[in-house]
């Protein structure tokens, strides 16, 4: 959410950022929010004077009483009531004047990074780096749903059964490979200075508006009926949300976190959903890693974060890439954004595996996340957030570049003392 007063002195550079990111629908709201702003300056200055202006008159009327001026005082009585009429019709007015400035707010997309490139959709993300040497092998690399089925490690017939499209049972070798990979994503975090955490899994609907987009959220999040909580789609949503309405001192800065959680996720939109893999789904797994910091670090926080997940790729002997995210393919309250995508031998192309996001101060507005500094001044933080590992598209990556000729799996180093074994061997052999 952008500061009111900011897009009260930069309107062409709101809407310039509103047609950078294509959204020209929005550019009308602009102009609402110009107007409603001065309504709202209006008011407050109405209402001063009519309340200065009651004092006054107030003080008035008993001194002509006790002059014997009953009809002077009758008619200032009148007068106050007046005035005291209009100032609550005009503080009414003013709440409802206040509650679209802020529905407003919460609509425009937050400021890009003058890095980010301008592009309408995630065909026009931009290839940063590459990291590995990707490699496709001189056998054929089955669709990863065949390779689990090989280790008896992946029930979706019966899921469906029993959930639907979208789920499904990992079980033997492959679920413990799923759990090893988080076990082993959380400890490379709290190695890098992160603090670990379980955060809870719902969240009410104030935080839910303070993390995202009204467009993501009905994209995304499960209600739970007859109650304010919604399960979350990613653990950074209660972990951001951990510090709603807080003062921080600036001393303590910054919090580091990697967090694990279950996720939900309607995808709504989304297509694949019939397919028997599990790339796209609604119930995974994720460790996540978030940072609260000063506006000053945030940058230098980005990059941090996004290398972190290469690096724990490639510990795996799995090549990826990272792509920088363009204008039209940012969530609004994202200013810049990097996804690191895993090569996948089978499809002989990249695909993506997580995200890194810096929301500036958006998140902080929204939740009241402010940082007292040594002199007492208070400002918004600034929040990031990042993908260690989901291992549903995890597993896609691992199976498929660590798949030998003979239908056995390599765990690498980094994974044998979670995985207590070198190899996996499928059931058919």
């Amino acid at each position: 959410m952008l500061d009111k007063n900011f897009v009260r002195e930069n309107p062409d550079v709101v809407k310039q950022n509103i047609k950078n990111k294509f959204q020209e629908n929005k550019l009308p709201l602009v102009d609402e929010f110009i107007e409603l702003d001065k309504r709202n300056r209006a008011i407050k200055q109405e209402v001063e004077v009519l309340r200065a202006e009651k004092n006054k008159i107030s003080k008035q009327i008993g001194l002509l009483k006790q002059q014997g001026k009953t009809d002077e005082a009758e008619k200032a009585l009148s007068q106050v009531g007046a005035n005291s009429e209009r100032i609550d019709a005009l503080t009414e007015e003013e709440k409802e004047v206040e509650k679209r400035s802020k529905e407003i707010l919460m609509k425009i997309p937050n400021i890009i990074d003058p890095s980010v490139p301008i592009g309408k959709d995630d065909t026009e993300n931009v290839e940063i780096e590459k990291f590995g040497e990707p490699v496709v092998p001189d056998y054929e690399i089955p669709y990863h749903a065949d390779i689990m089925e090989k280790f008896s490690g992946i029930d979706i017939v019966t899921a469906r059964k029993v959930a639907g499209n979208g789920f499904y049972y990992l079980m033997g070798d492959i679920a413990r490979l799923h759990s090893s990979v988080l076990a082993y994503a959380r400890d490379f975090m709290i190695d890098r200075g992160f603090t670990y955490c379980i955060p809870p899994y719902m969240i009410r609907s104030d935080v839910v508006t303070g993390v995202m987009s009204f467009e993501e959220m009905d994209a995304m999040m499960y209600k739970i009926e007859g109650e304010d909580l919604y399960l979350i789609g990613t653990s950074e949503h209660s972990m951001i949300g951990k510090f709603i309405d807080t003062i921080n001192p600036e001393d303590k800065l910054p919090y580091t976190f990697t967090s694990y959680s279950p996720c939900f996720r309607k995808e709504k939109g989304a297509h694949g959903m019939e397919e028997k893999g599990v790339y796209r789904i609604h119930q995974f797994e994720k460790q996540e890693m978030i940072v609260v910091c000063k506006p000053e670090d945030s940058k230098m926080w980005f990059e941090k974060l996004w290398k972190n997940t290469v690096d724990l790729f490639r510990s795996l002997d799995i090549p990826v890439r990272t792509l920088e995210c363009c204008s039209g393919d940012l969530a609004d309250l994202k200013v810049k954004s990097i996804d690191v995508e895993a090569w996948s031998p089978r499809q002989k192309k990249y695909f993506e595996v997580g995200s890194c996001s810096n929301l500036g101060d958006a998140q902080a507005r929204r939740l009241q996340i402010r940082v007292r500094d040594s002199e007492g001044k208070k400002y918004f933080a600034h929040t990031l957030n990042n993908t260690v590992v989901a291992p549903p598209r995890m597993l896609i990556a691992f199976l498929e570049n660590n798949l030998q000729e003979d239908g056995s799996v390599k765990i690498p180093a980094a994974l044998v003392p979670y995985m207590k074994k070198e190899v996996l061997i499928p059931n058919d052999k």
